[in-house]
């Protein structure tokens, strides 16, 4: 009787290379149904990508803005009254107050002139203004709220005096005006005004978009303006804004502040993105569910490849392979269909998000662990997804699998 060496009954390891082949050997047989099955996976993953890419876009177009715009922007304005309920008013010498204040190095305010209307003709009938405020507006506005024209000019020591206008960007839709020049007016109050200016869209003061402003001494003489400040706009030194508005109320009425209102209108810039990241929430969880079904389709596709398989899968099982083996080459087949899917998503996600930031001119972001994090995500849905065929194939005896049809 002739022994045998133990170590001649062992099986062959199978090294990294070799696994990578036999698992792409089912994928490269199979090849549209692989394609199909990665799609899933990729919908899901681009679906992902693009959702945090666009918002990531979004939040550093906002902190692109705020850097320009700055956040130290502190609005005052009446309130209402706690006593008799009605609106307050601040009184004439509020700017001057304001300015004393020594972290404050700008500020400008508005009057509102009420029951004053706009209208591009006389012809227009009365009431028809479209929204359109008339506001009294000091010199230093323009720079206090971090505006930009978009034609013409500021008002002047000169022009506030006269009757001339500037016009926020809405108003100037809505009058159909799109450039200033001899003979462009609009009709208030019974008399023309010449408009000198047109204004950008101003983020952090957007009431002015639909205003049409006056220089404070023309306000007075040609429309009874009563001198009294609606906004007070101040800006202060970064490092001491939240004292400033704490000091506010009081510096701009002393004799009443609990009827004054302060704001910092970048707090509304960030409770918008706030709203932003909530619906980000939701469309993670849309993506979630689309990498989910991309999920099942790669456990459907093979359980169907170890069904359509047996023959193989025997033949092999006869030569030598394990059970082990046999369930590494069909688990290593699912994640080699879920790393495709998942690489394939991500450079959709990432294309997706370029041309939407393009298109509407913003930086384009695109976090490196919303990238790696969706890969990781699809070879653990393949793993999980394709841990049941692969067992079910390792159980096959070779007689069974052989003899299958």
């Amino acid at each position: 009787m002739v022994a045998t060496d133990p170590r001649a009954l062992r099986p062959a390891r199978m090294r990294p290379g070799d696994v990578f082949k036999v698992g792409a050997t089912g994928l490269r047989t199979r090849p549209l149904r692989a394609w199909l099955s990665a799609l899933g996976i990729a919908i899901g993953i681009a679906a992902m990508i693009a959702v945090v890419g666009i918002s990531s876009s979004s939040r550093a177009e906002l902190d692109r803005q705020l850097a320009a715009l700055g956040t130290n922007l502190l609005t005052v304005q009446p309130g209402t009254s706690m006593l008799s309920g009605e609106e307050g008013v601040l009184p004439y010498e509020s700017t001057a107050m304001v300015d004393r204040i020594d972290p404050v190095y700008a500020v400008a305010a508005t009057g509102s002139v009420p029951g004053t209307n706009v209208y591009r003709s006389d012809h227009i009938p009365e009431g028809r203004s479209g929204g359109m405020s008339v506001v009294a507006a000091e010199l230093d506005l323009l720079d206090t709220v971090g505006a930009e024209l978009a034609e013409g000019a500021w008002l002047n020591a000169a022009t506030a005096r006269y009757p001339a206008v500037v016009l926020g960007s809405a108003a100037a839709e809505q009058l159909g005006i799109v450039s200033v020049g001899d003979g462009v007016e609009v009709y208030i109050a019974g008399q023309w005004f010449t408009v000198v200016g047109i204004l950008e869209p101003v983020a952090l003061a957007d009431e002015l978009d639909l205003a049409v402003m006056v220089g404070w001494e023309a306000a007075a003489a040609y429309l009874g303006f009563d001198g009294h400040p609606t906004t007070v706009y101040a800006r202060a030194e970064e490092q001491y804004v939240e004292e400033v508005a704490g000091v506010l109320a009081t510096t701009a009425n002393p004799e009443a502040p609990d009827e004054v209102e302060v704001s910092r209108p970048s707090d509304a810039l960030a409770a918008k993105n706030a709203v932003d990241t909530a619906f980000t929430g939701m469309l993670l969880g849309l993506g979630g569910v689309a990498l989910l079904v991309g999920g099942v389709g790669v456990a459907n596709t093979m359980v169907i490849s170890v069904l359509e398989r047996r023959s193989e899968i025997g033949l092999r099982r006869s030569l030598g392979a394990t059970k082990g083996q046999i369930r590494l080459q069909f688990l290593a087949e699912s994640l080699l269909l879920s790393a495709l899917g998942g690489v394939g998503g991500v450079l959709l996600g990432t294309a997706v998000t370029a041309v939407f930031a393009a298109v509407r001119e913003w930086p384009t972001v695109v976090p490196y662990w919303a990238s790696v994090g969706g890969v990781a995500a699809t070879l653990f849905i393949g793993a999980v997804a394709g841990l049941y065929p692969a067992v079910r194939a390792s159980r096959l005896s070779p007689t069974e699998a052989l003899t299958a049809n």
